[in-house]
């Protein structure tokens, strides 16, 4: 079946795109389908002098030059559970010379259950293996639970890496900082500890923590002022945008914009002291995946606008302005499910759908 698989996504790389114009409120967006055929597409990273990685929820990373797709070997095992499995990929900006891959994943523990973990590795030359793989963080502790692995891994301006852990489905560990549940982590490339993070010293608290009070983040993004910005899922309503500070409480449970999925109200209400208000918030939830912020290359319009996945609704929201307002929904069948949605080098924006396991590039259809 795994060879079935591999060789339906060549056919399909191979063949003609599929013809199909989306509507926007700046004109008609053409769509080409680049590769079909994949099992539960998470993410997408872009190599430089072409050709990009996908990950595969079940464990496959796949590279992908002049279309056709090869598996990389030397991908960790990962604990396919769930919401788990390999999840995020990133390419750094170094990757020319160090040839540096990073991968987040769902890790099983000793002891049982599964944390989310962060691995790197050395792309050889012709993409084919990762080398010299090494696990450089796991959130502790696992959870027996398959529910909100978070996560994203971004790089900041200064070298260091963002990851979005979820609470794993416990929601008073997000407040609890003496684990790394609901929570994003800022670590070196090597997984060590920055001396400037917010809590370190502090004890009984993680030192990678940089931020807490998250349910599951699984959109983050640094924009062109070093910024990080972080979309997650709330219950029923409440998925947020939110501009992360250092050492910030993100509010979740004590404080959402929604209801628990019974109607229940979640904790003590949409607000309290000390605690981070979201930039915006979605009412009733489109389930966010992850979020890019645009260039403006191809779309000068769009220029600084987010654009956010939806899981629920099949669509990508643009939100623009100041304060951060849904503007437009962009829909059509090449948005079922969108799991990723990231910028091309050359300004074409990438769909990753989970829903039809294919991904698309999307360009002014004028």
């Amino acid at each position: 079946m795994r060879i079935l698989g591999l060789f339906l996504i060549l056919v399909v790389a191979a063949g003609a795109a599929r013809a199909e114009i989306l509507a926007s409120d700046t004109g008609p967006i053409r769509v080409e389908t680049m590769i079909a055929g994949l099992d539960t597409p998470w993410a997408i990273a872009f190599l430089p002098g072409g050709g990009y990685l996908v990950t595969e929820r079940d464990g496959r990373l796949l590279h992908v030059r002049d279309g056709r797709a090869h598996p990389v070997q030397g991908v960790p095992r990962v604990a396919a559970v769930g919401q788990g499995g390999l999840l995020d990929v990133m390419v750094p900006r170094d990757f020319a010379t160090s040839r540096a891959v990073f991968l987040t994943y769902s890790r099983t523990e000793p002891g049982g259950g599964a944390g989310t973990a962060v691995a790197v590795g050395k792309l050889a030359p012709d993409g084919t293996i990762l080398r010299d793989v090494r696990t450089i963080f796991t959130a502790a502790p696992g959870s027996r639970g398959g529910r909100h692995f978070g996560s994203r891994i971004v790089e900041a301006a200064d070298g260091t890496l963002f990851v979005t852990l979820g609470e794993r489905g416990d929601r008073p560990s997000a407040q609890d900082r003496g684990n790394h549940n609901g929570s994003i982590v800022r670590i070196n490339r090597d997984g060590s500890v920055p001396a400037d993070n917010p809590f370190v010293g502090r004890p009984g608290v993680q030192p990678e923590i940089w931020s807490y009070g998250h349910r599951n983040p699984q959109g983050a993004v640094v924009d062109g002022q070093g910024r990080l910005w972080v979309v997650e899922h709330g219950a029923r309503g409440g998925d947020e945008v939110n501009r992360i500070r250092r050492g910030a409480n993100y509010g979740w449970p004590v404080i959402a914009h929604g209801r628990h999925y019974s109607g229940e109200k979640i904790g003590e209400g949409t607000a309290k002291p000390g605690m981070e208000q979201p930039v915006f918030y979605w009412a009733p939830s489109i389930a966010p995946s992850d979020v890019m912020i645009y260039s403006g290359w191809l779309w000068p319009e769009w220029r600084g606008d987010f654009l956010v996945g939806s899981l629920k609704f099949d669509m990508i929201s643009r939100l623009a302005g100041n304060p951060l307002r849904e503007v437009e929904r962009i829909s059509g069948a090449s948005t079922g499910r969108v799991r990723d949605v990231a910028e091309a080098p050359d300004g074409s924006i990438w769909v990753v759908s989970e829903g039809q396991g294919a991904i698309y590039r999307l360009t002014p259809a004028h």
